[in-house]
């Protein structure tokens, strides 16, 4: 089941008018079943959405031909190999030109499609980015941003690095506050994002000597950047209301995503307990089943599943490794949402603006000199 992408559009991204979703099928820790799964859901959903789906061929259409609403709607590239967990980096690095992975980034980077979706090995999946769609002009690190579940409108706080790079100085604070903020405006239409730098406290006094010199720099940035800097934010206001956009390191970031992520286990593990206890308290589940079906649906990982490579020419969403359907196809829809806006264009000029001189820069305008508040 091989769809031939229309000669008008191949290279733009997009096929028949729908946005081009570039898919590595074979990351997963549950099978390319899984993802074909999900993005069968995708599709069941969204009509303006096609796939080119990387993996071996007679695999796939195996998996495609079983899901009539992807007909016409896949394109399949033949890759034999796969990266797998275990593999170290700098070996795929070297070995890997055969895998699903480098062919669906290959396929960003030919503008064939707007953005690539893979639930497989992160750090060999950041590394191969870098290497194939290269950094922005101006980035000193790419980012992974995460969309934490939190009490503000939107549903959500956007908190980076994520778990691309253990390291990052006061520059590299900076322009993750920067591209933060294009995400929070892109992908969750936030007008005017608040930015926080999380701290052990919110004194200005506190923290490393990087995280002082960050607060300089962020503080100094907002206004021509157009965000607001709330100052120092702590563990605690991750899931709060008080910004929109959370800053820090990847080795604080991923080791909060991580703790996040099995504390809501915990206490969905614990709800189960409490009421199983008793054949009162099974009643008294039923009488709260829907209440707790809309808690569930807030506070499920797979429906937040998605981490977006933040500082690259190209936009790549990193499915979590055992993501289910659900978990795929809500991967899908945040790249659907991101190459709809035209995130990555956005994300490129906020970073040149910001780059320029203090003297010298201005909000992002477009060609008639005017703001243009969606970037």
């Amino acid at each position: 089941m091989t769809v031939h992408p229309d000669p008008e559009t191949a290279g733009s991204g997009q096929a028949q008018g729908r946005i081009v979703i570039s898919v590595d099928a074979m990351g997963g820790d549950l099978g390319p079943a899984t993802v074909v799964a999900g993005i069968a859901d995708s599709a069941k959903k969204n009509p303006d959405i096609a796939f080119i789906l990387h993996g071996p061929r007679d695999e796939l259409e195996r998996l495609l031909a079983k899901r009539r609403q992807l007909a016409g709607r896949v394109e399949v590239r033949d890759a034999p190999d796969v990266v797998s967990m275990e593999d170290k980096p700098s070996h795929v690095m070297r070995t890997g030109k055969q895998t699903s992975m480098w062919s669906a980034l290959e396929s960003v980077r030919d503008g064939e499609a707007t953005v690539c979706v893979s639930c497989g090995n992160t750090g060999a999946l950041m590394m191969m980015s870098v290497l194939r769609l290269r950094r922005l002009p101006g980035i000193y690190r790419p980012a992974i941003g995460v969309m934490w579940p939190s009490r503000n409108p939107q549903g959500f706080n956007v908190l980076l690095d994520g778990g691309a790079d253990i390291r990052a100085d006061a520059k590299d604070l900076m322009q993750y506050a920067l591209m933060g903020v294009s995400y929070a405006r892109n992908g969750f239409n936030v007008a005017y994002p608040r930015v926080g730098l999380l701290n052990v406290g919110t004194e200005e006094h506190k923290g490393r000597a990087e995280l002082k010199e960050a607060y300089e720099l962020i503080s100094a940035n907002a206004r021509h950047a157009d965000f607001e800097f709330v100052g120092f934010v702590e563990g605690r206001d991750l899931p709060g209301d008080v910004c929109d956009v959370i800053v820090t390191d990847g080795f604080t970031g991923n080791v909060a995503l991580k703790t996040g992520e099995g504390t809501a286990t915990l206490i969905a593990e614990l709800l189960r307990e409490a009421f199983q206890y008793s054949p009162l308290s099974r009643l008294a589940s039923l009488l709260a089943y829907p209440s707790l079906r809309r808690l569930k649906k807030r506070i499920d990982p797979r429906r937040v599943n998605g981490g977006v490579f933040l500082g690259l020419n190209g936009t790549v969403v990193k499915s979590h490794g055992a993501a289910d359907a659900t978990g795929v196809s809500a991967a899908v829809k945040l790249a659907f949402q991101l190459a709809q806006s035209g995130f990555s264009q956005k994300l490129a000029a906020r970073v040149a603006s910001a780059s320029m001189p203090a003297q010298d820069a201005t909000n992002d305008t477009d060609t008639d000199g005017r703001e243009d508040p969606k970037t």
